[in-house]
Formats: C-alpha cells, structure tokens, sequence
C-alpha cells in the first residue's frame, strides 16, 4: 500500500512555492540510475531506505547506490531488492567518482545530498539526467527538476529526501524505513542462540556525547531481570560490554564486532532494543523491533514509529544528557509499553 508521509503535507506550501520548479517525474523507466546517498553513518544509510526503494520503484529496476564505506551498505543491504551494486564514495578519490559514473554510462543520477562537489561529478561525468535539491550553487550542475526551496535547507537529511520525493510525485511504499534479513544470517543467528528471543541492549555509540555508560547500563539490566540479555555493539564496544559484564557478576550473552547482517538478524528476533542513539537502534526499528532508544545528547525525530524515545524530563543536553536518563526512567517506558500490549 503506498502512503504519503503524513507530517509533510503541512510543509508544502513552504518547501514548494508557487513560484518553485513545478512537480515534475521525468526518471527512465527501465534505465540505469544512480542514487548517491553521501552520508556516512549507518542510521544515515537506514533512513534514506524507503528513498532508495520510492526511485528503484519509479525507474521499474535496482539502481547502483553511491555511498560512503562508513555507511556498510555493503554488509546492510545484502537482501536489499532495490540496490543492485554499491559505487564507494571516498573523499580522497573524487576523480575516480567521475571515472566511475561515466564508465558505468547511466541515464540519469540522483543526489540525495544538497552538495555542489557531487553534482560538479555527475556533471562531469557526462550523465544525461541529474536530479537534486537544488540548493545554492548545486542547482547549476543539475538539468533536471524537481528542486526544493531554500526553506527545505535546514530540515533532517529524512525529511530532506522525503520532500524531494513528494515534490517528484514520488511515494514509498512504507515512508518507514524497512530492512530486509538475509536468510543465511538469520540462520547464523539461530545457530549461535537457537531458540532465545533476546533483549537486545545496544551499547555502541557513535561519539561519546551519546553512550550512556556501563554503570547505566550494568543498573538497569540488574534491575530489569531480563531473561535473556545481549550486548550489542562494535568492536570498539569490547572493553564497555567485558566492564558491563564485569559490574553485573554473572555470565550473559554478546554480540560484539558480529558481521551487520547478523547483528540485523539478531534484532530481527529479539523481543526489543534498549539502549542508545545508533544506528544499531535504527536497524532494530527497521527489521520490525520495538527500540526503547536513549536520546540524551540529541532530540529524537519522528521517522519510524517502532522507535520509542526516552529523553531526560529536563530536556535535552549536549553535555550531560545521557547521565540525565536514570535506570528507572527506562525501566518505567518498558513498564508503560508492556502495558499497552
């Protein structure tokens, strides 16, 4: 069923005005394209899914995604329909990026990015169709409409995409980010846990404003009396969870530094996700999980609805919020969830 994002429609007047590129839906219907999604992280990757699948869809066959090593496209989208290869996009080697793009001879690109570097390459590499934002200096190296007003400059990389699509006339099928599992991960996984549904508690951060740290963590596990808790995270999340595991006195599971594809289908089968702003909490939401997710440092925004946000009673804080969230403040969301069940 195809669904309109319902939170944009109040923002149309002020992302398409009237005297805005019309709406406009020119893409090749069984051409080759390429969707180059720049940002790094793997919740970046995950929230620009359902933008991948609305063009895949659009076009009527995979496109060739052109994104970052840090998002690990590579290991996230395995059983992904709508991607048929990943292009790398390194900061070091924009020459080979333009080498890249002509060699493969694509009919059309689409920046899901306001930058001018990446629209000068689609330039130069001779791509008959280039789509984008539009903003600024970008909208020189573009042919093609749609372009968004500037007042869509400061919102979400998620809404930023999602505007674009609504102002092409495109829709996702699930405005929600949705992740499907490889079988053989999920066959890995139940043969390293066999039947246990776990409570996945993720503990990996991607900077240190974000972790809520393993006397956080190591309280609220004692407290919860969860069954069957598995730490999740990195392998820079080694030294955390054996700290975590150290202050709980007794042996759990963990799923440190596994392969993405089975850490996805680990959260596939576990009962929820606790724990903090990541994109493993991203991964959790878009494999069908309900995740309780700690937003300390920065504000939650509303994109997937499995995503549960537990924010300190002050607010907010860059500084100090995640030391603002106590155990029992989770543990009272996972009591008022259960409860609605």
């Amino acid at each position: 069923m195809v669904r309109r994002v319902p939170y944009l429609l109040p923002l149309r007047a002020a992302l398409h005005p009237a005297d805005a590129v019309p709406r406009a839906h020119s893409l090749p219907l069984g051409g080759r394209v390429a969707v180059v999604q720049p940002l790094p992280g793997i919740g970046d990757m995950i929230w620009h899914l359902p933008h991948i699948g609305a063009i895949a869809h659009a076009v009527g066959r995979p496109v060739t995604l052109v994104t970052k090593p840090g998002s690990a496209a590579d290991q996230l989208l395995v059983a992904e329909p709508s991607v048929h290869d990943i292009v790398w996009l390194r900061r070091d080697r924009r020459r080979q990026l333009v080498a890249d793009l002509r060699a493969q001879e694509f009919d059309a690109v689409v920046l899901l990015h306001h930058s001018r570097t990446l629209a000068v390459a689609a330039a130069l590499a001779r791509v008959p169709a280039r789509y984008g934002y539009g903003f600024g200096l970008q909208r020189l190296f573009l042919n093609r409409p749609p372009f968004l007003a500037a007042a869509a400059l400061p919102l979400h990389p998620y809404l930023q995409a999602s505007a674009w699509l609504d102002a092409a006339g495109l829709f996702a099928r699930d405005p929600e980010p949705v992740l499907p599992v490889p079988e053989a991960a999920t066959a890995a996984v139940r043969a390293r846990l066999g039947d246990v549904r776990p409570v996945a508690i993720g503990i990996a951060s991607s900077e240190p404003a974000k972790q809520w740290g393993a006397a956080r963590f190591a309280a609220l596990i004692a407290a919860a009396g969860f069954a069957h808790p598995i730490l999740v995270g990195g392998k820079a999340e080694a030294a955390l969870a054996a700290d975590i595991l150290a202050r709980i006195g007794r042996p759990i599971d963990t799923a440190i530094a596994w392969p993405l594809a089975e850490v996805a289908a680990l959260l596939a089968r576990a009962k929820i996700y606790v724990g903090n702003d990541t994109g493993i909490a991203n991964i959790a939401a878009a494999v069908g999980t309900r995740a309780f997710v700690m937003f300390g440092a920065t504000p939650p925004f509303d994109h997937a609805t499995r995503i549960v946000p537990i924010v300190p009673a002050t607010g907010v804080d860059r500084i100090n919020g995640m030391a603002l969230i106590k155990p029992p403040q989770v543990l009272a969301a996972l009591a008022a969830a259960a409860a609605e069940t």
